[in-house]
């Protein structure tokens, strides 16, 4: 229960402490973008990276090494925010396979999998990694 009370606060500060967040807006000119009209009103949908953390093959590790493995993981997330490399994460409210959601603000599958595969819990066998381009419209917040 302590870690999800930890990973929840996490998700809080990682949204708001996002520019996305804040209504600063990231430079559409280098990532893939297209416009779409609806009325009189201009939309610039943006792609992302949507990335599934399921549950992995190796999950039997000590309470101890998993507890380290989630701080890691949680730290992992931390410093992708920071760096603006993702726009939201969070875990499933479910006990299913798919264990959480990672949306990268990044230009290339490439390297939405090069984080997604530098993550301690990724590395350690607790998740895998399912990744999809997403299309979302620049500044969309969730409500």
């Amino acid at each position: 229960m302590k870690i999800q009370i930890t990973f929840f606060l996490f998700l809080i500060l990682a949204f708001f402490g996002s520019g996305e967040a804040q209504g600063q807006e990231t430079p559409v000119d280098t990532f893939k973008t297209f416009t779409v009209q609806e009325g009189d009103t201009s939309f610039v949908l943006k792609q992302y990276f949507l990335c599934f953390l399921k549950r992995g093959p190796v999950r039997d590790q000590p309470e101890e090494e998993a507890t380290r493995i989630q701080e890691q993981h949680l730290a992992h997330l931390n410093s992708l925010a920071e760096q603006k490399k993702i726009c939201i994460v969070g875990p499933m409210g479910d006990d299913g396979e798919i264990r959480g959601v990672t949306i990268f603000n990044v230009t290339t599958l490439e390297e939405a999998e090069r984080l997604a595969n530098n993550d301690p819990a990724v590395k350690a066998g607790r998740l895998v990694t399912e990744i999809h381009p997403w299309w979302s419209a620049v500044g969309s917040k969730l409500f």
